[in-house]
Protein backbone atom coordinates (compact mmCIF):
# COMPACT_ATOMS: atom_id res chain seq x y z
CA UNK A 1 0.00 0.00 0.00
CA UNK A 2 1.22 3.73 -0.37
CA UNK A 3 1.68 5.98 2.04
CA UNK A 4 -0.54 9.26 0.83
CA UNK A 5 1.50 11.93 0.74
CA UNK A 6 0.13 14.60 3.41
CA UNK A 7 -0.84 17.84 1.71
CA UNK A 8 -2.41 19.32 4.87
CA UNK A 9 -1.40 23.29 4.66
CA UNK A 10 -0.74 23.54 1.12
CA UNK A 11 -2.61 24.96 -1.13
CA UNK A 12 -4.12 23.90 -4.70
CA UNK A 13 -3.71 25.50 -7.72
CA UNK A 14 -6.48 24.83 -10.25
CA UNK A 15 -4.86 24.46 -13.34
CA UNK A 16 -5.81 26.73 -16.98
CA UNK A 17 -8.24 23.92 -18.23
CA UNK A 18 -10.15 22.70 -15.20
CA UNK A 19 -12.86 20.79 -16.21
CA UNK A 20 -14.69 22.02 -13.75
CA UNK A 21 -16.48 25.06 -13.86
CA UNK A 22 -16.70 25.75 -10.24
CA UNK A 23 -13.12 25.49 -9.87
CA UNK A 24 -12.05 27.87 -12.63
CA UNK A 25 -8.97 30.08 -11.24
CA UNK A 26 -9.36 28.79 -7.53
CA UNK A 27 -6.94 28.30 -4.85
CA UNK A 28 -7.83 26.15 -2.54
CA UNK A 29 -6.87 25.40 1.20
CA UNK A 30 -6.32 21.87 2.45
CA UNK A 31 -7.32 21.87 5.89
CA UNK A 32 -6.93 18.03 6.41
CA UNK A 33 -5.65 15.11 4.58
CA UNK A 34 -4.94 11.43 4.89
CA UNK A 35 -5.39 7.85 3.49
CA UNK A 36 -9.22 8.11 4.02
CA UNK A 37 -9.42 11.49 1.93
CA UNK A 38 -9.36 15.31 2.19
CA UNK A 39 -10.91 18.26 3.03
CA UNK A 40 -9.82 21.94 1.63
CA UNK A 41 -11.47 25.33 1.45
CA UNK A 42 -11.54 28.03 -1.28
CA UNK A 43 -9.90 31.15 -0.50
CA UNK A 44 -10.55 33.53 -3.59
CA UNK A 45 -14.23 32.99 -4.28
CA UNK A 46 -16.61 35.40 -2.12
CA UNK A 47 -20.29 34.61 -2.66
CA UNK A 48 -20.81 38.26 -3.87
CA UNK A 49 -24.56 38.16 -2.58
CA UNK A 50 -23.86 37.09 0.88
CA UNK A 51 -22.07 38.98 4.08
CA UNK A 52 -21.70 38.70 7.24
CA UNK A 53 -24.42 40.48 8.84
CA UNK A 54 -26.40 37.88 6.79
CA UNK A 55 -25.15 35.51 8.40
CA UNK A 56 -24.97 37.03 11.87
CA UNK A 57 -29.39 38.03 11.23
CA UNK A 58 -30.12 34.34 10.29
CA UNK A 59 -28.15 33.06 13.78
CA UNK A 60 -29.68 36.22 15.94
CA UNK A 61 -25.93 37.37 16.20
CA UNK A 62 -25.22 40.82 16.92
CA UNK A 63 -22.03 41.97 15.27
CA UNK A 64 -20.10 44.98 15.30
CA UNK A 65 -19.75 47.42 12.91
CA UNK A 66 -15.99 47.10 11.30
CA UNK A 67 -17.49 43.19 10.56
CA UNK A 68 -20.83 43.29 9.53
CA UNK A 69 -19.90 43.94 5.81
CA UNK A 70 -17.20 41.38 5.54
CA UNK A 71 -17.45 39.21 2.80
CA UNK A 72 -18.62 35.12 2.93
CA UNK A 73 -16.90 33.07 0.63
CA UNK A 74 -17.59 30.01 -0.78
CA UNK A 75 -16.08 27.76 0.93
CA UNK A 76 -16.96 24.49 -2.01
CA UNK A 77 -19.88 22.65 -3.30
CA UNK A 78 -20.33 20.22 -0.40
CA UNK A 79 -22.60 21.08 2.37
CA UNK A 80 -23.19 24.60 1.22
CA UNK A 81 -24.85 25.39 4.23
CA UNK A 82 -22.39 24.57 6.58
CA UNK A 83 -20.28 27.46 7.77
CA UNK A 84 -16.46 27.61 8.43
CA UNK A 85 -13.87 30.05 9.46
CA UNK A 86 -10.38 30.57 8.86
CA UNK A 87 -7.93 32.59 11.06
CA UNK A 88 -4.95 33.73 12.07
CA UNK A 89 -3.69 31.66 15.81
CA UNK A 90 -4.19 34.93 18.20
CA UNK A 91 -7.46 32.66 18.73
CA UNK A 92 -8.65 29.22 19.54
CA UNK A 93 -11.99 28.13 19.92
CA UNK A 94 -13.12 26.62 23.50
CA UNK A 95 -14.87 23.54 21.39
CA UNK A 96 -12.49 22.49 18.77
CA UNK A 97 -9.99 24.37 16.24
CA UNK A 98 -7.87 22.78 13.87
CA UNK A 99 -4.37 23.88 12.98
CA UNK A 100 -4.16 24.34 9.39
CA UNK A 101 -0.45 25.84 9.05
CA UNK A 102 1.71 27.42 11.74
CA UNK A 103 -0.34 30.60 10.99
CA UNK A 104 -4.01 29.66 10.36
CA UNK A 105 -6.32 27.67 12.20
CA UNK A 106 -9.64 26.52 10.71
CA UNK A 107 -13.22 26.38 12.96
CA UNK A 108 -16.36 25.31 12.41
CA UNK A 109 -18.40 25.86 15.61
CA UNK A 110 -20.34 28.80 16.18
CA UNK A 111 -18.35 30.13 19.20
CA UNK A 112 -16.17 31.81 16.83
CA UNK A 113 -18.82 33.70 15.10
CA UNK A 114 -20.13 34.85 18.61
CA UNK A 115 -16.79 35.52 19.28
CA UNK A 116 -16.32 37.62 16.51
CA UNK A 117 -19.86 39.27 16.91
CA UNK A 118 -18.61 40.37 20.57
CA UNK A 119 -15.06 41.90 19.18
CA UNK A 120 -12.96 38.80 20.92
CA UNK A 121 -12.64 36.94 17.89
CA UNK A 122 -8.80 36.83 16.13
CA UNK A 123 -7.69 39.58 14.16
CA UNK A 124 -7.79 38.07 10.86
CA UNK A 125 -10.81 35.79 9.15
CA UNK A 126 -11.97 34.77 6.55
CA UNK A 127 -15.84 32.92 6.70
CA UNK A 128 -16.74 30.80 4.45
CA UNK A 129 -20.17 28.07 3.51
CA UNK A 130 -19.57 24.83 2.21
CA UNK A 131 -16.29 23.05 1.51
CA UNK A 132 -14.41 20.84 -1.05
CA UNK A 133 -13.96 17.12 -0.19
CA UNK A 134 -12.48 14.55 -2.23
CA UNK A 135 -12.43 10.87 -0.84
CA UNK A 136 -9.62 8.19 -0.86
CA UNK A 137 -7.22 8.02 -3.52
CA UNK A 138 -9.41 11.27 -5.24
CA UNK A 139 -7.08 14.15 -4.80
CA UNK A 140 -4.52 11.81 -5.60
CA UNK A 141 -5.71 10.90 -9.11
CA UNK A 142 -6.88 14.78 -10.19
CA UNK A 143 -3.49 15.65 -9.17
CA UNK A 144 -2.00 12.66 -11.38
CA UNK A 145 -4.14 14.15 -14.01
CA UNK A 146 -2.51 17.52 -14.26
CA UNK A 147 -5.90 19.27 -12.67
CA UNK A 148 -4.16 20.90 -9.46
CA UNK A 149 -0.68 22.49 -8.93
CA UNK A 150 0.16 22.26 -5.10
CA UNK A 151 1.61 25.06 -3.32
CA UNK A 152 2.67 26.53 -0.31
CA UNK A 153 0.01 28.39 1.65
CA UNK A 154 1.83 31.52 3.14
CA UNK A 155 -0.68 33.58 5.46
CA UNK A 156 -0.38 37.29 3.44
CA UNK A 157 -1.74 34.78 0.07
CA UNK A 158 -4.52 33.94 2.24
CA UNK A 159 -5.60 36.63 4.27
CA UNK A 160 -3.63 39.88 2.13
CA UNK A 161 -4.06 39.41 -1.47
CA UNK A 162 -7.16 40.54 -3.53
CA UNK A 163 -9.23 37.26 -3.93
CA UNK A 164 -9.20 38.37 -7.80
CA UNK A 165 -5.00 38.02 -7.44
CA UNK A 166 -4.72 35.03 -5.71
CA UNK A 167 -4.66 32.58 -8.24
CA UNK A 168 -1.95 34.36 -9.64
CA UNK A 169 -0.07 35.46 -6.63
CA UNK A 170 -0.58 31.54 -5.58
CA UNK A 171 1.77 31.02 -9.35
CA UNK A 172 3.66 33.55 -8.25
CA UNK A 173 4.58 32.10 -5.23
CA UNK A 174 5.81 28.78 -6.68
CA UNK A 175 7.74 31.18 -9.18
CA UNK A 176 5.45 29.97 -12.24
CA UNK A 177 4.25 32.17 -14.49
CA UNK A 178 0.45 31.24 -15.53
CA UNK A 179 1.64 31.79 -19.05
CA UNK A 180 3.86 28.80 -18.82
CA UNK A 181 0.83 25.84 -17.97
CA UNK A 182 0.04 23.27 -20.11
CA UNK A 183 -2.77 21.07 -19.93
CA UNK A 184 -0.60 18.08 -21.17
CA UNK A 185 0.64 16.22 -17.69
CA UNK A 186 4.72 14.90 -18.31
CA UNK A 187 5.64 11.64 -17.21
CA UNK A 188 9.03 10.71 -16.68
Amino acid sequence: MTQTLDLSGKTLIAMPDMGDPRFNRSVILICAHSDEGAMGLMVNQPTGDVNLSDLAGQLDLTMTADFRDRPVYTGGPVENERGFVLHSHDYTSAISTLTVTSEIGLTGTLDVLEDIAHGEGPIQTMILLGYCGWGPGQLEDEIAQNAWLIGDAPFDLVFATPDQKKWEGALANEKISALNLSSTAGHA
